[in-house]
């Protein structure tokens, strides 16, 4: 008898995380996207092996959850093999659409996994505390001190104009300052790195953002030259170092969403 009640399967997919040699096994406490989470598992086509966990195709995807846990499995991964991250969220139907990927870029993906071998990356992000960079601005712009002057103390509606010029200048000046402050750390760690890559401020008061592919032989000295750096600028910025990453800021080449 067939029962008319009984819910239809729930069609699922595999979630793809990124790309390793063939020889790498995930843990068995690896933990994937979904809730509950889903077990992590290596899909192997040659040189190469995809980490896959399976999910629901009608599941939310995105929650900080999920993210999460696609950056704790590929950043845990780094630190023992090399690892091309895929753009979150890559879901393919089945074994055999992963390895037909693997298969189609066989050749790409090698050559980039041994160009990450015992490489990993940094993140180096800084802020400007707020008053302190202010201060700074309108000591060193003569033009914006007197605007300040002008407006202090005086109603919001009689000096607009004058609090919009202020802003604007205010704003002009973050950004050449946060391109030189940009530079020089770049300068400053070009020599502990492979390769940098700056990214667009996260926030108005950003002074610094920028990701390195480090030299698994030149961290601890990357992390030195970091803190010098951050050392230095204290008074003014509140540094941060993320890391070590998977090197997502460095793969965007070999990355490949489902069609």
């Amino acid at each position: 008898m067939t029962d008319t009640n009984a819910q239809p399967a729930a069609e699922t997919g595999l979630f793809i995380y990124g790309i390793v040699p063939s020889d790498v096994e995930p843990t068995a406490d690896a933990a994937g996207v979904g809730d509950p989470p889903g077990e992590v598992a290596a899909i192997r086509q040659g040189e190469l092996a995809a980490l896959v966990s399976e999910v629901g195709l009608e599941q939310p995807m995105g929650r900080p959850a999920d993210l999460t846990a696609y950056q704790t499995l590929l950043d845990g991964t780094a630190a023992v093999a090399p690892v091309l991250p895929v753009r979150f969220g890559t879901v393919v139907t089945g074994p055999d659409a992963v390895k037909d990927l693997l298969e189609a870029h066989q050749d790409q993906f090698v050559a980039a996994l041994e160009e990450f071998e015992d490489r990993l990356q940094y993140t180096v992000h800084g802020r400007y505390h707020e008053q302190e960079l202010i201060a700074q601005v309108l000591t060193d712009n003569p033009d914006a001190g007197e605007l300040a002057r002008q407006v202090r103390g005086q109603p919001e509606e009689v000096t607009r104009e004058q609090r919009i010029r202020l802003g604007e200048m205010i704003s002009q000046a973050v950004e050449l300052r946060r391109e030189a402050e940009n530079q020089q750390l770049i300068d400053a760690l070009s020599p502990l790195s492979v390769a940098n890559a700056p990214r667009p401020p996260s926030h108005e008061l950003d002074a610094v953002h920028v990701a390195f592919l480090v030299g698994t032989d030149d961290e601890e000295q990357f992390v030195k030259a970091v803190e010098d750096f951050a050392e230095q600028r204290r008074d003014l910025i509140r540094m941060r170092l993320l890391g070590p990453l998977a090197p997502y800021d460095f793969v965007s080449a070999h990355q490949l969403a489902a069609e």
